[in-house]
């Protein structure tokens, strides 16, 4: 990274105009607009050539004093007693830290005892003051209070927590001196009271963002680990000590010099990212977004390598820089709770002869306990698990375990009390989510399992994956271990009642710790971290089963996702070929169980209800395969019977005669019948059984309870641009189509039956917005109208950083009936009208589509033949029809979206 000297006052020489600028320029505001934009672009260039974020923020705070002291002067009238009025700063503004489009808190503080004609003075003045400020583009946060009014005011937790990091700019240091001892600790908020509210409301700001600061986008002020977690610090420390350093902690034997230096050091960097994010954006912007993040790892001096990204090779530094304040943030609030305590009760208990509990928090007996018996390292996991009343680790350890990870070496990992303390942990299973994220949040499970420590931090750069592979890890641990919390149950009743008869549960859970074990490493990591997991169970004595389960189902996490959401569930032989590769019963049940907790811990926006009725449906046919041991699969004819035989049962003559039911079992062909659930067969044939041709065309909605989705039935005469025509109306209703089938009678009428989401990927559920459905593409049909331009189409901000470039291939397939087009390609609204738009182009017939989204990447199947309903075989056709594809798609994403 390019170095400079550190930036000086000296080099803001505009700072000493100010003044002559207010008192001789008739338009002031405009000249010192441009000097504001000026100082902010040459500190920009600082950053940019690696100045110091300190360097930065205090020319910065420095800058602003001058100009606010000086126009505040300039406003000033002959009346005006600066005895009775200060100008003060508050807030982040107060403690020196503002950064480049931080909010400026200002308090005016006005004497009580000040005569009718100053206060109107400064009242004039005051109003005079803050207008120049608004003229200017300054983003100001300001109040005018008495000293009495302060101390009203600072009942409330924010408001006190302003005034107490008040620093004056001009004006009276006795009237805030007067303002602090108001509110000091024997006034309102003792310590004690004031910490603990500071404390929920930190532990109400981390719940907010979901308890991690691991995701993709994070908010490096508030999430946690983030500078809020930092400025609670300081706030306990003000108050609790009356202390204006957070170095004053060392003297108070809260912090080591070490944890101090890497508390400033951690801070800075967050104060970098900080001042670039508000350089960037030009205004206050905390959130780190993809757009900021390629540009500031090219600032900071990152650049791309084999297998890791500038932009991720910042982030990992970044996640590591919180983990490692949030460790501090924990061992100093529970320094400050302890702190307290002992003014009312100090409790201890004997655990056994290496730990104690004192107050509820375990705790070494001595200082050496890890150097004598590293093995305790592991042990203190495991006692925090089996008494479940202990509230955690107390301060003075965790520290110590922090500073004993180099206990941790081979010798430790091979040695059979600590592979057996491991072990033992999953084999419980009571707290397992706790006790993981706890030694990874320490360093230990890092440290214990060198794998694991190469996946900390790790982030994928995608829309897909919206927290770090370490993160992501322990969410699918949790999301199994949630299935067996009995309040829980009721939201996956299968997955719940499968892992409470599941043999030896701790292979699943080992396998939800290693599935992603080998990410970051280039290649299939799927495939190396089978190799690892191999190693890893051997290690610790599972049984050459065990270990080959565990092996299997890390090497096959994604095979259940994939055959789901981008196979043709309704075929036998996609059954049949899965279940092969499943084996057994067992298996079966352990991969539907990891990988609906894989998807669920990927992203919310990953899961939904449809995603859930996929694998359930495939689990449930599977399932059922798999117990017909005496044959390989049910023969068609059978099935056709079976069906035959359900739907005449339930349908004739209730709801339609046995003449209609023949004929519109004559209307269509075998592969009609067997790709529907029976549910469905009923539902077309109550709605088509006797339907008048001059009721065409039909359209049809309804909420499909068995797929979690809005299904759409359309029966018309075919036609060429049928396609066209319908997935153009669902683009102009903004609906997903997930799943079409489509089908021609004998007598030349078509029917498309469609799976569709709404925007937020949910069914649509009410009658009345089902029936506007209906109408509008029913109107459609009969008056078509073109779908959206897709290049006026609006694309979401994130999307736009991820352009993936098109892919078309035509994988083999098993039978020779259909052509498999697999389109890869950047998600934007109205995909598959475009895609239809092609086929017509290209005279291809359309007979089922799988719709599957990644993030930013969709990746969908088509089953296509020629207008004649063969497959499409020659080389030069598909190569025609690959280049159409890509180019209107690629067309279709203008530089404006």
């Amino acid at each position: 990274m390019k170095k400079r000297a550190s930036l000086s006052r000296r080099d803001f020489p505009a700072a000493a105009t100010i003044a002559s600028i207010l008192s001789d320029d008739p338009q002031p505001h405009l000249a010192i607009k441009r000097i504001l934009q000026e100082t902010r672009e040459i500190l920009h260039r600082a950053q940019s050539d690696g100045a110091s974020s300190t360097n930065i923020i205090t020319l910065w705070t420095w800058f602003i004093d001058q100009l606010l002291i000086n126009i505040w002067h300039s406003v000033q009238t002959p009346e005006s007693n600066p005895n009775c009025c200060s100008l003060i700063a508050v807030g982040g503004y107060g403690r020196n830290e503002l950064h480049p489009s931080s909010d400026i808190d200002l308090m005016i503080l006005v004497d009580e005892q000040a005569n009718e004609n100053i206060e109107n003075s400064f009242a004039e003045s005051g109003k005079q003051f803050l207008h120049i400020l608004w003229d200017i583009g300054l983003d100001i946060g300001h109040s005018v209070r008495t000293v009495a009014e302060c101390k009203e005011a600072a009942r409330d937790l924010t408001v006190v927590t302003n005034l107490m990091e008040a620093r004056l700019l001009s004006g009276s240091m006795e009237l805030l001196k007067q303002m602090q001892a108001a509110i000091l600790p024997d006034q309102i908020w003792p310590a004690d009271e004031y910490f603990h509210a500071k404390l929920q409301e930190q532990q109400a700001r981390h719940a907010r963002f979901g308890e991690t600061a691991y995701k993709l986008e994070p908010n490096i002020k508030e999430s946690p680990g983030g500078l809020r977690d930092l400025h609670m610090i300081a706030w306990a420390t003000m108050r609790y000590f009356n202390a204006t350093s957070l170095e004053e902690l060392v003297q108070h034997e809260f912090l080591t010099r070490d944890e101090y230096q890497t508390l400033i050091r951690c801070r800075n960097f967050l104060w970098r990212i900080r001042n670039g994010l508000h350089f960037l954006a030009g205004r206050r912007e905390d959130r780190l977004l993809f757009e900021y993040q390629r540009v500031l790892a090219t600032e900071f001096g990152y650049s791309d390598k084999p297998g890791s990204l500038a932009v991720e090779q910042l982030m990992k530094r970044y996640y590591r820089t919180v983990k490692e304040l949030g460790l501090l943030n924990e061992i100093l609030l529970q320094h400050f709770e302890e702190a307290f305590l002992v003014q009312k009760d100090n409790t201890s208990i004997e655990i056994n002869r290496r730990f104690n509990a004192i107050n509820g928090y375990v705790d070494v007996v001595d200082n050496d306990v890890f150097n004598r018996q590293p093995f305790a390292l592991l042990e203190v996991f495991y006692i925090l698990q089996d008494m479940p009343e202990l509230k955690g680790i107390r301060a003075n350890t965790i520290r110590l375990i922090h500073n004993s990870l180099n206990l941790i070496t081979p010798e430790f990992r091979h040695d059979i009390a600590c592979r057996s303390l491991f072990i033992t942990l999953f084999r419980n299973g009571t707290g397992l989510t706790h006790i993981m994220r706890k030694m990874n949040d320490y360093g230990v499970l890092g440290a214990y399992f060198p794998a694991f420590g190469r996946i900390v931090g790790l982030m994928q750069h995608d829309l897909f994956h919206i927290y770090t592979v370490d993160v992501h890890t322990l969410f699918v641990l949790r999301n199994l271990r949630r299935l067996t919390v009995d309040e829980f149950r009721d939201e996956h009743p299968l997955a719940s009642k499968l892992l409470a008869r599941l043999f030896k549960p701790e292979r699943l859970y080992l396998a939800a710790l290693l599935h992603d074990i080998a990410k970051g490493r280039g290649g299939k990591h799927s495939e190396k971290g089978e190799k690892i997991s191999i190693q890893f169970c051997r290690l610790h004595d599972l049984s050459e089963y065990d270990t080959k389960l565990v092996a299997w189902l890390v090497r096959n996490h994604l095979i259940m996702s994939w055959t789901a959401q981008k196979m043709d569930i309704s075929d036998p032989e996609v059954i049949a070929e899965f279940a092969a590769t499943v084996g057994n019963q067992e298996h079966l049940d352990n991969i539907y169980l990891l990988t609906m907790a894989d998807m669920r811990g990927t992203s919310p926006k990953v899961w939904n209800d449809w995603k859930n009725k996929l694998l359930l449906q495939l689990y449930h046919a599977t399932s059922r395969h798999l117990r017909r041991s005496d044959i390989v699969g049910e023969r068609n004819e059978e099935r056709l019977g079976n069906l035959q035989q359900a739907l005449s049962s339930s349908l004739v003559p209730a709801q339609i005669s046995a003449a209609e039911f023949q004929r519109y079992w004559s209307l269509f062909d075998n592969d009609y019948f067997l790709r529907y659930e029976v549910d469905t067969l009923k539902w077309h044939m109550k709605i088509l059984a006797n339907v008048s041709i001059l009721e065409l065309p039909l359209v049809a909605v309804r909420y499909a309870k068995n797929s979690g989705s809005t299904e759409v039935l359309v029966f018309t005469p075919d036609m060429a641009n049928l396609l066209v025509r319908t997935t153009a109306g669902f683009d102009r209703l903004n609906l997903n189509i997930v799943d079409a089938r489509l089908h021609t009678t004998k007598m030349g009428f078509a029917l498309h039956n469609y799976l569709v989401l709404d925007q937020n990927d949910d069914a649509v559920c009410s009658s009345a917005e089902q029936k506007e459905i209906e109408e509008a593409l029913k109107n459609q049909l009969l008056s078509p109208r073109k779908g959206r331009d897709p290049r006026k189409a609006h694309l979401p901000r994130a999307l736009k950083q991820f352009p993936i470039p098109t892919q078309v291939n035509f994988p083999e397939t098993r039978q020779g009936q259909y052509t498999v087009i697999e389109v890869i390609a950047q998600d934007r609204p109205g995909l598959l009208y475009q895609i239809a738009e092609v086929f017509e182009k290209c005279d291809i017939k359309l007979h089922n589509a799988k719709v599957a989204t990644y993030g930013a990447r969709i990746e969908d199947i088509f089953f296509v033949s020629d207008l004649g309903n063969k497959p499409i075989t020659d080389s030069a056709q598909q190569k025609s029809i690959r280049q159409n594809i890509i180019d209107r798609l690629d067309s279709s994403l203008s530089p404006e979206n």
